[in-house]
């Protein structure tokens, strides 16, 4: 019973806001729209404007639009790689690890048309025939 109830030192964690997190977020707020606002700038006003102002430093304006078209190909890349990396890490249909133990709950197959079956285990052969087979 004492397992069961929690001290009353532990914090409790939930997702409701702290202050903290309130915090962190205002200022992650900020430093995303002052970072909207420079790049804005950088990528817009001549360069002419920025210096007369006593702006002298700025990278090439070739990465004002570069740099977003890189990193949007990248995610497009990362996406494509995670999908890939499962499929080579995903056992075969043959490979011990997907034979099932006496723990498994197998589904009845003789159910009434139109009843929901069970929650269960069903054999990778099964699934393959319903997911791969087609119905001609």
């Amino acid at each position: 019973m004492v397992t069961a109830m929690k001290k009353k030192s532990e914090p409790e964690h939930s997702p409701s806001p702290t202050p903290e997190r309130a915090i962190y977020g205002f200022v992650l707020y900020l430093f995303g729209i002052i970072g909207l606002c420079l790049y804005i700038i950088w990528a817009f006003i001549p360069l002419s404007w920025l210096e007369a102002v006593g702006l002298t430093y700025w990278p090439q304006k070739y990465w004002a639009f570069a740099a977003p078209v890189y990193g949007s190909v990248a995610f497009v890349f990362i996406i494509i790689f995670y999908v890939a990396s499962n499929f080579l890490l995903t056992a075969p249909c043959d490979s011990m690890q997907t034979i099932t133990d006496k723990f498994a709950k197998t589904i009845k197959t003789d159910l009434p048309e139109g009843c929901v079956p069970p929650i269960g285990d069903m054999d990778i052969s099964e699934v393959n025939r319903i997911l791969y087979m087609e119905n001609n």
